[in-house]
């Protein structure tokens, strides 16, 4: 038995504490509305993230964060993305000395194109840090669906202990030693599903999705490589895995809102989609580090009001003719 900490109360942080509750880990969630704390706590659902799944009777959440990390052997931050640095500096003062951390948001620190362990690093160096990635709702961890996830660690012996000890009926791990690959398969993505959310919601047909999908893909390994990730950990769950649920599915909050884009809708009410904060830093990457992303690139104009979905068509069918496979990787 493991004693876990998870910060953030969100639907993501919510589905694992349970998923590892059940399978019989000591876990505390965190978060900072002390409402949803009680609610967890109290009435065992987060009806404003999973609507109306059961939690474990024995699931708590605590809004005293120093509670919550003491005796912490795991801590997974689950934060938004971009709130990542600011819970990691709050963090600092209670973290026991022996806590390996992991990365579970997926995305791109859109101020200075830090993966979401750069960021726990950088506040937090005296610590190992890991991720968690691959392909899982939410809404599926909640209920108790089986789902396959990498654990990626710094060494790879590490991370075969840690992924045995948390594995369980719900939840398989498979360990990797490759961080750099699962943390930026899981935050392009989302971006590459907000694309094929607009080819879905433009009407432009199933096989046009499946080509975004696939060159989608194509750009995220090259920038992924570039930036140091290895190919095989790209065709993985983090990578692969995670494209294939992702663009293919309402449920994914990315793919749903760039359903609303291609559609015309008013997207401001819209909950959190990773993406649309991803994509122009992961822009700027590729621009520095001179990979073609044209997929990425449309997206960032289509998302930022400079384009229409149809004149994102029209450029991206009209491009030089070049070898597929010269391109691939």
């Amino acid at each position: 038995m493991a004693r876990i900490c998870i910060l953030g109360t969100g639907a993501w942080g919510t589905a694992l504490a349970a998923a590892f509750v059940r399978q019989g880990h000591d876990v505390r969630l965190w978060g900072r509305n002390a409402a949803t704390c009680d609610e967890i706590s109290l009435k065992h659902s987060n009806q404003a993230y999973l609507g109306d799944a059961r939690l474990p009777e024995n699931l708590a959440a605590t809004s005293d964060m120093k509670a919550a990390l003491e005796d912490a052997e795991i801590v997974l931050f689950v934060a938004p993305a971009q709130s990542t640095g600011e819970v990691a500096s709050q963090a600092a003062a209670h973290l026991p000395e022996s806590a390996c951390l992991i990365a579970c948001a997926k995305g791109i620190d859109n101020k200075t194109g830090q993966t979401q362990g750069e960021v726990i690093g950088e506040k937090l160096p005296d610590h190992v840090v890991g991720v968690l990635s691959g392909p899982s709702f939410a809404a599926d961890v909640v209920r108790g669906l089986p789902t396959a996830l990498t654990l990626a660690l710094p060494e790879q012996e590490m991370a075969q202990a840690l992924a045995e000890d948390l594995s369980g009926d719900a939840i398989r791990l498979y360990a990797s030693d490759d961080t750099v690959g699962a943390q930026i398969g899981g935050s392009l993505k989302n971006v590459m599903a907000i694309a094929v959310g607009i080819c879905r919601g433009g009407g432009m047909g199933a096989s046009a999705e499946a080509a975004l999908i696939t060159r989608g893909y194509a750009e995220l390994v090259r920038l992924g490589v570039a930036m140091g990730a290895r190919p095989e950990t790209l065709m993985g769950l983090s990578g692969l895995g995670d494209l294939v649920l992702t663009c293919s599915s309402e449920l994914s909050r990315n793919f749903s809102y760039g359903i609303a884009v291609g559609r015309g809708q008013d997207v401001s009410g819209l909950k959190l989609a990773e993406g649309v904060h991803t994509v122009s830093i992961a822009n700027e990457l590729a621009a520095r580090h001179a990979i073609s992303c044209p997929v990425m690139q449309t997206a960032g104009l289509v998302l930022s009001g400079r384009m229409s979905a149809d004149e994102a068509r029209t450029t991206l069918m009209s491009r030089p003719i070049k070898a597929e496979h010269g391109e691939a990787f």
